[in-house]
């Protein structure tokens, strides 16, 4: 399977056992996460815009004040793929670095 074949149901749900601040939202994962401060969160977006960037797959972020909501899907494949559980890992692991 490609990084951007869609996933099927049973496939997202055990992938997001490793992901437990992740939650599913008809065609994407989403996450909240409170920075400790607005630095902290701007450091947060940077570090995950430069492995999106790698990535090519750029999630949708929403920016407000401490508070960040990411938003993944691949919106070229129409839903969830591999390629969306790995962002949210290296997503999860950018918050951590600032915890």
């Amino acid at each position: 399977m490609g990084n951007r074949d869609l996933l099927s149901d049973e496939q997202i749900t055990t992938g997001l056992l490793a992901l437990p601040e992740w939650r599913r939202e008809e065609g994407s994962i989403r996450r909240t996460v409170q920075a400790k401060d607005f630095p902290a969160a701007i450091r947060v977006v940077d570090a995950v815009a430069v492995q999106a960037e790698a990535m090519d797959h750029h999630p949708d972020i929403d920016i407000r004040w401490r508070t960040l909501h990411f938003t993944l899907s691949t919106h070229s494949s129409g839903g969830i793929t591999a390629l969306d559980l790995r962002l949210a890992s290296l997503i999860d692991a950018a918050v951590a670095a600032e915890a």
